[in-house]
């Protein structure tokens, strides 16, 4: 039997729409502030221009979160980050004028987002090598949406360690993602 033209249009068609809805939706949400400091804790500074590549081409992901304290004098690198692709989500941050430290705690603010966008997503990918973020972690593995969790360096949290099949150094992957120098 020799198919007619239509048939095989019908047919390709019905094979393209089987492959798009095999299509994984993976999201990342990112706290900034533990993926700065814990990168720099290990002599390196972060190209978030090529991190968001990275988890694009790696782990396909669609949508980033960036969790990150508010400071108008960081404007221009809040454009800088919108422009790389990052869905930047504000922290108020508290300047103590006695001590020389901000504090923008995120914690909060990203796992209420990784729950408001859970229908939207197939996958999650957590960046963070905070302990605070074991039951969204935790929560994410039961639902099967956990793809993986993102540490910035080897010391994270004990209470992630049973995760240890998720878990990913970003160290490991320095050479494709540091900053020049400049």
């Amino acid at each position: 039997m020799i198919a007619s033209e239509s048939d095989i249009i019908f047919l390709m068609a019905k094979r393209a729409k089987r492959r798009k809805s095999k299509t994984i939706k993976t999201y990342a949400f990112i706290d900034s502030q533990n993926l700065n400091l814990g990168v720099r804790s290990q002599g390196w500074r972060l190209d978030f221009a090529r991190f968001r590549i990275y988890l694009k081409d790696k782990y396909r992901v669609k949508k980033v979160f960036l969790f990150i304290g508010f400071i108008l004098r960081n404007k221009e690198l809040y454009e800088f980050l919108t422009k790389a692709g990052y869905t930047l989500i504000y922290k108020p941050v508290i300047e103590s004028k006695r001590h020389a430290k901000t504090k923008g705690n995120v914690d909060a603010e990203l796992v209420l987002h990784a729950m408001i966008e859970f229908p939207h997503y197939d996958k999650a990918i957590i960046v963070s090598g905070d302990g605070d973020f074991h039951c969204l972690i935790e929560y994410l593995d039961q639902k099967k949406k956990l793809l993986k969790v993102l540490v910035p360096n080897k010391k994270y949290s004990s209470l992630l360690r049973r995760f240890r099949n998720y878990i990913v150094h970003i160290g490991d992957f320095r050479s494709k993602l540091e900053k020049e120098r400049d």
